[in-house]
């Protein structure tokens, strides 16, 4: 991608951030396709938020299965490239599964680690939950199960990873 493809990509990704968060702008079936739109293009230039926050979008809201397809091929884009949020995503994407990516615990457990890693406080709890009463096919074992949880305890104050991974 070019530095001026780049720079237009970010200036439309800020735009669609805004349509999305104002309050005082009509929620009008047009205003949500145009910030749908602005999303997707610049998920498809690879906007590594775009994809996370496109790609949650599609996932959690998609008519069709191949929508939610699109929307978890997006996060798992996102994911791949380092967003936090994007890696919780794609833990609970492969933990309760879809029609393109099945149930897989073990590309769960991963995905949860990297995402508690870098401070995300949700994930770190799913793997301190996991971990202590041996979901996900892990083994019990509370001396992960305390390190995960104070992962989670430590970053719970930090909602930078997690405004939009909640549902």
């Amino acid at each position: 991608m070019s530095q001026a493809s780049s720079l237009f990509t970010r200036i439309e990704y800020r735009l669609a951030e805004q349509l999305f968060h104002t309050r005082w702008l009509p929620r009008s079936p047009r205003t949500q396709r145009l910030t749908m739109h602005l999303f997707q293009r610049c998920a498809d230039a690879g906007h590594t938020a775009a994809l996370s926050l496109y790609g949650h979008m599609l996932f959690h809201r998609a008519i069709s299965p191949q929508d939610r397809a699109k929307g978890a091929h997006y996060v798992l884009q996102a994911a791949q490239s380092g967003d936090g949020g994007a890696q919780y995503q794609a833990g609970c994407i492969f933990e309760h599964g879809c029609t393109q990516y099945p149930c897989r615990h073990d590309h769960a457990v991963t995905w949860y680690a990297r995402a508690g890693e870098a401070g995300h406080s949700l994930a770190a709890r799913r793997l301190a939950d996991a971990y202590q009463d041996g979901g996900l096919g892990l083994p019990v074992d509370n001396e992960k199960s305390r390190y995960w949880k104070m992962l989670a305890d430590r970053n719970a104050g930090s909602p930078a990873l997690e405004y939009r991974t909640q549902h």
